[in-house]
């Protein structure tokens, strides 16, 4: 493939990246990773390696100190989460990724507060996404369970049309079960076209869903590949895969 025709079908290019949340002590160490039009890339490693970091940073949540975050062909680097959110980036946390007093509805508004008049449009399309909240629009997210906390947010950083989708952790604290319909949620997003950055400690499973994927080593893309790939490298299997796969 010809670096024009790389370059055109690049939704994300993340570019040797340090960031931090003190200053003088940075997380991330020179990181690289790049998601093109219609992947699924998911990012593994050890505790600490700055697999949620990374993340934030490019939400423009952690200072960067260096390094270039470029979203279809724009540099954002250093942005304001809510301008990131307008220039086609989408972000669903790990932990409080609800407003849990509002309706499934209202959390879903608030995911187009820049754009109230999309809203019906693209209520419509979450909802061919995630046909369950549009039966339960009603229902405060309060009392929702925690794997559906998870699909009403991913459904709320849907609303503004993203390029990408940044997904923290989405099978964290959930069973089994739960986490398997966790991926599942995370496939139809990508099916419906739209580009995910999943970080995700279940490392297997992630491997087994994802386009490729990028293993994060104290700060740094230490490993990337296919995720089949990844999956028999006996690098990744003997440094992270193994003890990796125990936490899953």
């Amino acid at each position: 493939m010809s670096a024009e025709a790389f370059d055109g079908d690049s939704v994300v290019k993340v570019t040797d990246l340090v960031a931090g949340y003190i200053p003088g002590v940075n997380i991330l160490n020179g990181c690289s990773i790049e998601a093109r039009r219609g992947e699924l890339i998911g990012i593994i490693g050890p505790n600490g390696a700055g697999k949620s970091t990374l993340l934030k940073a490019m939400f423009g949540l952690v200072k960067v100190h260096s390094g270039t975050v470029v979203v279809r062909g724009q540099d954002l680097t250093g942005l304001k989460a809510n301008k990131l959110v307008s220039r086609g980036v989408g972000f669903v946390p790990q932990n409080n990724n609800v407003f849990p007093s509002l309706t499934i509805e209202e959390n879903l508004q608030m995911g187009v507060y820049q754009a109230p008049r999309t809203f019906r449009e693209r209520f419509d399309f979450v909802a061919g996404v995630f046909p369950e909240l549009a039966k339960r629009r009603a229902q405060r997210a309060g009392s929702l369970s925690g794997g559906e906390r998870q699909m009403v947010a991913m459904g709320r950083a849907l609303m503004m049309d993203p390029a990408v989708l940044l997904l923290d952790e989405p099978s964290a604290g959930l069973s089994p079960v739960k986490q398997d319909e966790a991926f599942l949620r995370v496939h139809e997003i990508n099916r419906a076209g739209v580009s995910v950055i999943m970080v995700e400690q279940n490392a297997r499973r992630c491997l087994q869903i994802c386009d490729r994927a990028y293993v994060l080593d104290q700060g740094r893309d230490a490993y990337t590949g296919t995720g089949r790939e990844l999956m028999k490298d006996p690098k990744v299997i003997q440094l992270y895969l193994g003890t990796l796969a125990e936490t899953a």
